[in-house]
């Protein structure tokens, strides 16, 4: 039997129907409607952003202001562009990429989406995942403004009090957060920080 990734669902219909690469788009809109963080002019760095659904709608929501930053080992669909978009190719973790980005900021609001290859093995994967947020954080803090913002995708049981533990010593507040986007056998959910200091 199929599963429901094989299936497009409601999302990646919307998603397909909106011009958007993929359906996580629905995601960092509703974590934007509840938690307000994309403003005009603001300058966005997005992690891990191919195939660029959440670059689009970034670009989108800021109507030509500001600037978007999007980094990731893989191109973005050719259709993601504007004039206020800067791609960076490369792996995060290299210096020359680190530099590159940082020559960009400083940012308002970072976001990450990525995740890490699935092996299947939910130990392995929640690992992996929680490998992404940990490096998503250390971005966030050393590349935000004071006051920025920052949202992390993470799969659940990947150390979450830990590192949000960690984000309450960045940020004056952190939590947790599941949009209703997420498809309801996903193990993953966002951890959100509001208000570097």
């Amino acid at each position: 039997m199929a599963n429901s990734y094989e299936k497009p669902d409601f999302w990646s219909r919307k998603a397909f129907s909106e011009g958007y690469p993929a359906r996580s788009v629905y995601k960092l809109q509703e974590i934007d409607q509840k938690f307000g963080m994309i403003k005009m002019n603001y300058k966005v760095l997005d992690l891990g952003a191919a195939p660029g659904s959440w670059t689009t709608f970034l670009l989108r929501q800021m109507e030509g202001s500001g600037k978007v930053v999007s980094c990731d080992l893989n191109p973005l669909s050719k259709d993601v562009k504007g004039e206020n978009l800067v791609f960076i190719q490369g792996d995060l973790q290299q210096k020359e990429i680190f530099d590159k980005i940082k020559a960009e900021g400083p940012f308002d609001l970072v976001v990450c989406d990525a995740a890490p290859l699935t092996t299947g093995n939910k130990v392995v994967d929640t690992t992996r995942s929680s490998g992404l947020v940990k490096m998503a954080i250390w971005y966030a803090e050393t590349m935000l403004k004071t006051g920025g913002n920052f949202a992390v995708k993470i799969f659940q049981n990947g150390n979450q009090q830990e590192l949000l533990k960690k984000m309450r010593e960045v940020f004056t507040s952190a939590k947790g957060f599941k949009p209703q986007a997420c498809r309801s056998e996903s193990f993953e959910t966002y951890l959100i920080g509001l208000g570097k200091k």
